[in-house]
């Protein structure tokens, strides 16, 4: 393939842990060897690269993805121009399509993967699920959860990027609160326990 996506080991992480692409369509797209796309796929490989979406960077689109999905000989076509993929990105209807509700726990699984801060509550309101279903999730109990693929719920549509950033933020400054709360307890206790030991 003549043209190469932008940042294209990070953007093959991205497909290997978002997509059910071949390796070898993968490779293609990226212009890497097969066998490094295995490696990425075995963990081995580009740790520590963060995924880049090839979708939000108007490289790809999701009925690309789909079409190679199901043909394994296709291979993917880069967009060369990103401005109109992106105008169509954002017109997302609110209502999620029944084809679609499976992304809900395929998202919540994600954000609990690599955002652990998160709550229940804030997962669920992002991805548009319920608690319960999160914390089945959380828990791996979830009726279906060996059938999960991990997806970016800002690809899927299931909420902004601004959103997702800011529920990022709030859990973030959570996390802190709590943290200083449990050293100030600490403190307390060993100065309770010193006084004591007098």
């Amino acid at each position: 393939m003549s043209q190469t996506p932008f940042m294209p080991k990070a953007t093959a992480v991205w497909l290997v842990e978002n997509t059910t692409l071949t390796f070898k369509q993968i490779a293609n797209f990226c212009n890497l060897h097969e066998l490094e796309i295995k490696g990425i796929a075995d963990g081995d490989v580009a740790k520590g690269i963060k995924a880049y979406n090839p979708i939000l960077a108007g490289q790809l689109t999701r009925e690309e993805i789909d079409l190679c999905s199901k043909d394994p000989n296709r291979e993917l076509n880069l967009i060369e121009r990103s401005e109109e993929v992106q105008v169509k990105e954002r017109k997302k209807p609110k209502y999620t399509p029944l084809s679609k509700r499976q992304d809900r726990p395929d998202a919540a699984l994600w954000l609990l993967k690599n955002y652990p801060e998160f709550t229940d509550g804030q997962v669920s309101k992002l991805v548009g699920s319920t608690k319960g279903t999160v914390s089945l999730i959380r828990k791996r109990s979830y009726w279906n959860f060996s059938n999960l693929k991990a997806k970016d719920p800002v690809i899927l549509g299931l909420c902004s990027q601004e959103t997702f950033e800011k529920a990022l933020g709030k859990a973030k400054r959570r996390v802190e609160r709590e943290k200083k709360a449990k050293i100030k307890e600490e403190k307390l206790k060993a100065s309770a326990q010193a006084n004591s030991a007098e």
